[in-house]
């Protein structure tokens, strides 16, 4: 087995241990301040792509489902008809908790780089909290513009790298080092888990180059945000 593999397998393997107590962590280390940038993802992206008739949005790393019930709660706020929301995820049991949530979506267990769709069959392909584990990202963004169609979406959030970080920044980098893990790991029984976040933060991309990255795997970059001492950042691209 090669490096790239065995870390995938380890990332993989880790949230299968996490997942029974996955959303209750996620539920009291973001405080909840995740809802408002998962709707705001959902709201844009709608705005942007600009149909009230969707075919197919397909969440990638969907873990445990919250993203794919705002995809389907928010196009039945501003009245737009989703046709199939499906969930991609190479953890069995973040499926299996998700199946459980939501169980009139549809789901595969599979990884970002090896998408069981056709080519050009998704309208929106979302990842939220996700690509940052993907150890082979270039293959995935190449991987979602296959099954993107003309236009289509590309929707990510995520915990990037700050290389300046202000003075709100150094606080957030406190809490996501020394308070968070704690509490994950408190509630999960795992540290090592936990302890993974803020290091794979660190090892991560900055939003500079996970734009860069975007536009050389065929996307237009229309929309970057970064909220709440930029804690998460919104990227949204259109396939070319």
């Amino acid at each position: 087995m090669n490096t790239t593999q065995d870390k995938q397998e380890k990332i993989v393997s880790m949230f299968d241990d996490i997942a029974p107590t996955y959303d209750t962590a996620n539920r009291v280390m973001s405080m909840g301040v995740d809802k408002s940038w998962r709707r705001k993802a959902c709201d844009l992206s709608y705005e942007f792509y600009g149909k009230d008739a969707i075919e197919k949005i397909v969440d990638v790393a969907c873990g445990t489902g919250d993203m794919m019930d705002f995809w389907n709660a928010r196009a039945k706020k501003l009245d737009i008809t989703v046709s199939d929301i499906v969930g991609v995820d190479p953890s069995i049991g973040m499926v299996d908790v998700a199946k459980k949530k939501y169980p009139t979506f549809n789901y595969h267990i599979s990884k970002a780089t090896d998408i069981p769709l056709d080519d050009a069959s998704c309208d929106i392909v979302s990842i939220t909290y996700g690509i940052r584990n993907v150890v082979e990202r270039k293959d995935a963004l190449e991987e979602f513009n296959r099954v993107l169609k003309k236009d289509g979406l590309v929707v990510i959030l995520e915990f990037m790298k700050n290389e300046n970080p202000s003075f709100l920044g150094k606080m957030r980098d406190f809490y996501m080092n020394k308070i968070l893990p704690r509490i994950g790991g408190f509630i999960s029984k795992n540290l090592e888990a936990y302890e993974y976040l803020p290091n794979s933060i660190e090892d991560f991309s900055t939003v500079e180059n996970m734009q860069n990255e975007l536009e050389n795997a065929g996307f237009e970059m229309l929309y970057t945000q970064s909220f709440s001492m930029d804690i998460s950042t919104l990227l949204i691209a259109r396939k070319k």
